[in-house]
């Protein structure tokens, strides 16, 4: 695409200042056109939710993955990627996706609800006990170990072992941001090595003793030689696992912290007025625990009219695409309500987030036991960001139990 058929921006997309609150450059975005040029990284930027759909869907964008270069600096790194359904299009994504899609039917996710439940009254619980002593960290204390905890038991990873899940899936997806470091890079290689064999001894040990877990399932559909192989079923586990509760924990907390600074809404879900599944799918719409996602046209094609080639990379800004005011009224305002509600937090198409009925029940129940034990909770002191914008979330929340009127 010939740069003078586009606007163009030079934002940046890691600065300090713009991955705290993106939304009003992303507004300024929107108002350029449905597709802008980052000049610094050479990407097109669909902006406006009509066109970030049509990318999303359209057959001629597609997930192809290259490895990066030098292989042999970034080998343990490409090796997850190269054979994991999100870097692959039909027919392989369909066979990648479809070995682990049923673990995630909405019926399989519903029977999950006790032990979801139990998970969380446990960690609510310890969460009560240390705000005893003064406000607790509700990232560290309840958002990231209750997704992990799930998953972990829908696979079989042990307890003991839950802790270095989080360590390795956070060094892993620093990689996804623009801009990245060298220590960055060093840091990610480690973890996929590191995770990968952990993995690697999980599948053994399960095809010595199988398990009622959804590893044995895999291991087993891989026996004949007619399922994953054992790159691929290593780098699937690996993926459900960071997916699995990476966007869990950064929903949950955009969310908390957006309820705790407009009360008002707050107080239409503790009260019963609006329903909690309701307001979960406007927390995700109105700060997306995703922001950005990239895709290459196969062939070339047209986007909004303007013509792209073949290679050209895409970012689809679902951010953006949330706050598109032609398609939600009021956009930059929380509506706990709001219904209908067309959010592309979950992304469309053939890539549509195969966790997106679990994710939702964890947001749920999360929401409602917290609130149910501390029904006057309050922030207690400013939230914390995390340093990046394509996955956004929060690094630390501290909250204390408050008040009760």
């Amino acid at each position: 695409m010939s740069t003078t058929t586009v606007p163009s921006t030079d934002v940046d997309l890691s600065d300090a200042d713009f991955v705290a609150d993106p939304y009003a450059e992303l507004a300024r975005l929107r108002a350029l056109g449905p597709v802008v040029r980052h000049q610094p990284s050479g990407l097109l930027l669909a902006t406006q939710h009509a066109v970030v759909g049509q990318v999303l869907r359209h057959r001629g964008f597609g997930r192809s993955w290259r490895d990066l270069e030098p292989v042999a600096r970034y080998g343990p790194f490409n090796a997850l990627h190269r054979h994991q359904m999100m870097e692959h299009e039909p027919p392989s994504h369909t066979r990648l996706r479809r070995l682990v899609a049923g673990a995630f039917a909405r019926g399989h996710v519903q029977r999950m609800r006790p032990r979801i439940e139990a998970i969380a009254t446990g960690l609510l619980d310890e969460l009560a006990g240390a705000a005893a002593d003064g406000p607790v960290d509700v990232v560290a204390g309840y958002a990231e170990p209750l997704p992990v905890a799930v998953i972990a038991d829908l696979l079989g990873v042990p307890p003991r072992d839950r802790a270095l899940l989080r360590d390795w899936s956070q060094a892993i997806v620093r990689m996804y941001e623009l801009g990245r470091t060298p220590a960055v890079e060093a840091a990610a290689i480690a973890a996929s090595a590191d995770f990968a064999a952990y993995v690697r001894a999980l599948v053994d040990a399960r095809r010595r003793q199988p398990a009622d877990d959804l590893l044995t399932d895999l291991v087993r559909a891989s026996a004949d030689g007619s399922g994953l192989s054992d790159d691929e079923l290593v780098a699937s586990v690996v993926l459900l696992l960071n997916a699995g509760h990476e966007a869990s924990v950064n929903a949950f907390g955009n969310g908390l912290v957006d309820l705790l600074r407009h009360r008002d809404q707050l107080v239409r879900l503790s009260a019963g007025a609006v329903r909690v599944e309701t307001v979960v799918e406007e927390l995700l719409r109105h700060d997306a625990p995703l922001q950005l996602f990239e895709r290459t046209a196969t062939d070339d094609v047209e986007l909004a009219g303007l013509p792209v080639r073949r290679g050209d990379k895409v970012a689809v800004l679902l951010g953006s695409a949330n706050r598109d005011e032609t398609v939600f009224a009021g956009a930059d305002r929380l509506d706990v309500g709001r219904d209908p509600n067309p959010h592309l937090g979950f992304g469309m198409g053939v890539h549509f987030c195969l966790g997106a009925p679990l994710a939702r029940m964890e947001l749920a129940i999360a929401l409602e036991l917290l609130l149910a034990r501390w029904p006057a909770i309050v922030l207690a002191a400013e939230p914390r960001r995390r340093p990046t914008f394509v996955l956004r979330g929060y690094a630390r929340v501290d909250v204390a139990a408050g008040q009760a009127a």
